[in-house]
C-alpha cells in the first residue's frame, strides 16, 4: 500500500519542486499535485541566473544567500543544468552596485572600455545560470529518488488538498491568486527565446528593472538565453514575434554575434508579483497550510532559501 503522504505540496514549478526535495530528502513522505508539468510552468520559461529581480521583501537577500551556495554545488553535477559562468551587470545611469554582488569572491569593476555603448557604469562577477527545462527535470529525479511522488491533477481547493495530509504547502505561483484566493498576485508577463550560441561564454545582463530588461545568459545545452521582456496585468500565454525579435535585436547591439543565431524555441511565463513574499503557515479547518508563494521574477533564487524555511516550519509542527 502506498504510504499516506505527510505533506502535500501543491505546484510544480521551482518553488514546488524545491520544497518538495527538501520535505523529502529530509524522511517526509511527500506528494506533489499539479495541473502542470514542470517544463509546462512558469518556471521554465525562467531566464535564469541567480540574482534577486522583481522581487520586494526584507527577507530575500537571506533567502538568495543560501540558495546561491547550493546551487553552486550543484554547479558541479553534469546533469543539473546549473552551470557558474562569469558575466557583465550594467546600467545605464550611474549606480552603485547591489551589496550582494560586491560581496562575490571574484567582483570588479568594469572599465569604461569594458562597458557596451549606451551604459554608464557596470561590474563583472560569477554566478550561477540555469538552463530551466534541464534543471526541472533533475529536481523530478531527485524526487523520485526520495520516493515522493507527482500526481497530475488540477487542486481546485487548499481544503481539497488539506484533507489527504496534516501539512499542505502552496507553490501555486501566480494561481494562488484563485486558489487561496489572493487579489494581492498579479501577473508580470515575461518572453524570450533561445537561439544557438554563436560561441559567446560570458553573460550579459541590464542592472536597470526596466519594461525591456537586455540579458543573454549561456546555457549548459549549447543553447543561449536572450531576454526579455516585463508586462504587469499581461496574462496570454503566446510568444509575441514582434516582442521576440526586439529582444534579439537589444541582445545584438551588447553582442554582435547573437544577430544571425538561429532560434530554436520561444517561452513565456506569468511571473507570480506580490508587494511581499508570502512565506508562512496559517490554520485550516485543524490543518495546517504553509504559503510559499509571491516570488516575483525571483523564483530561481529564492527557492532553496525559502524551501529550507519551509522545512523549519514543518519541522515544528
Amino acid at each position: 500500500m502506498p504510504r499516506r503522504p505527510d505533506v502535500v505540496v501543491v505546484g510544480a514549478g521551482v518553488s514546488g519542486l524545491t520544497t518538495a526535495v527538501c520535505l523529502a530528502e529530509a524522511g517526509l513522505a511527500v506528494q506533489v499535485r499539479t495541473r502542470d508539468r514542470p517544463r509546462a510552468t512558469t518556471s521554465c520559461a525562467a531566464g535564469a541566473i541567480w540574482g534577486p529581480y522583481l522581487v520586494e521583501d526584507d527577507r530575500a537577500l537571506m533567502w538568495s544567500e543560501l540558495t546561491r551556495s547550493v546551487l553552486t554545488g550543484l554547479a558541479r553535477e553534469p546533469d543539473s543544468g546549473v552551470r557558474l559562468r562569469f558575466g557583465l551587470e550594467a546600467g545605464r545611469a550611474p549606480a552603485d552596485p547591489p551589496a550582494w554582488t560586491v560581496a562575490m569572491a571574484d567582483f570588479r569593476p568594469g572599465t569604461p572600455g569594458e562597458l557596451p555603448d549606451g551604459y554608464a557604469t557596470g561590474w563583472w562577477y560569477t554566478a550561477p545560470v540555469v538552463d530551466m527545462p534541464v534543471y526541472l527535470d533533475y529536481l523530478v529525479s531527485r524526487l523520485r529518488d526520495a520516493r515522493a511522488t507527482v500526481e497530475f491533477r488540477t487542486v481546485a481547493s487548499l481544503r481539497e488538498a488539506a484533507a489527504d495530509a496534516l501539512v499542505t504547502i502552496n507553490c501555486a505561483g501566480y494561481g494562488a491568486r484563485a486558489l487561496v484566493p489572493d487579489d494581492l498576485v498579479s501577473p508580470n508577463r515575461g518572453q524570450l527565446l533561445v537561439i544557438d550560441n554563436p560561441g559567446v561564454d560570458n553573460f550579459f545582463v541590464e542592472h536597470e528593472e526596466a519594461p525591456d530588461p537586455v540579458y543573454y545568459l549561456p546555457q549548459s545545452g549549447g543553447g543561449m538565453v536572450l531576454g526579455g521582456s516585463a508586462e504587469p496585468g499581461r496574462v496570454d500565454p503566446w510568444p509575441d514575434l514582434a516582442i521576440a525579435a526586439a529582444i534579439q535585436h537589444r541582445c545584438a547591439r551588447i553582442e554582435p554575434l547573437l544577430a544571425g543565431a538561429r532560434v530554436r524555441e520561444h517561452r513565456v511565463g506569468l511571473r507570480p508579483s506580490r508587494p511581499r513574499v508570502r512565506l508562512e503557515r496559517t490554520d485550516l479547518g485543524g490543518r495546517h497550510v504553509i504559503h510559499n508563494y509571491g516570488h516575483g521574477g525571483s523564483g530561481v533564487t529564492l527557492s532553496w532559501g525559502c524551501a529550507a524555511e519551509v522545512l523549519d516550519l514543518v519541522r515544528q509542527l
